[in-house]
């Protein structure tokens, strides 16, 4: 399956939500590409739109290459296997340099009061899904905040990664598992252009914009 850009894969995605519309709940995007995805899935369930904003920390000699992820709130998720093997004092300021990050990014994307998910639906959208490390540490994030159900939605993600969300998630639906996996989430996209800081603020504006009472009546 490929998409043509985020938007027709947010489009999809929010049809594949559909029986969760008008339910008490929040929708939670990962910045920033999974932001044009969660601001479709939102106006297209009525739910407000927030961001958990979990930070990948690279491999020193690899950058591309995760072998942990910080949430905002909680421990850290990693790679065992690979984390044993870096030196502990430079993985523990990676991860104090990506929290800062965490929070530098909120205090730019989010202006609008933090929605409460305490006892209602939580949905984490991201535009895909490789590893699975960064949406690990958001759910680790998602967790704490006490909601009744928490779904991950994703237009695709490689077998073994699907499978183990579907042990850390109370549901996983992605539209997409495929055999063989390309080797990137971009390769599922025609067009794949990264998503701005701009365009994340202005999406989430947006999207609370629409969903406040019209006062006017």
């Amino acid at each position: 399956m490929r998409f043509r850009d985020r938007n027709e894969a947010g489009e999809r995605l929010a049809r594949a939500l559909d029986r969760y519309r008008g339910q008490p709940g929040v929708v939670y995007a990962l910045p920033r590409g999974g932001v044009p995805l969660g601001a479709v899935v939102a106006r297209h369930l009525g739910m407000p739109l927030d961001l958990l904003i979990p930070r990948k920390i690279a491999h020193p000699f690899h950058p591309e290459y995760a072998i942990c992820a910080v949430p905002e709130h909680g421990e850290r998720v990693c790679n065992p296997r690979e984390a044993e093997r870096v030196d502990p004092d430079w993985l523990e300021q990676a991860e104090a340099r990506e929290r800062s990050e965490a929070r530098r990014r909120r205090e730019l994307y989010c202006t609008a009061p933090v929605p409460e998910v305490t006892g209602k639906l939580a949905i984490i959208v991201d535009d895909g899904i490789a590893t699975g490390l960064t949406m690990r540490a958001a759910i680790r994030d998602a967790r704490q905040r006490r909601p009744r159900h928490l779904v991950v939605a994703i237009p695709v993600a490689p077998a073994e990664t699907a499978a183990m969300l579907e042990t850390e998630a109370d549901e996983l639906v992605t539209l997409d598992i495929p055999e063989y996996f390309r080797g990137s989430v971009g390769a599922y996209y025609e067009d794949f252009e990264q998503t701005s800081d701009d365009e994340v603020i202005a999406l989430l504006a947006s999207v609370h914009q629409s969903q406040r009472p019209d006062v006017s009546r």
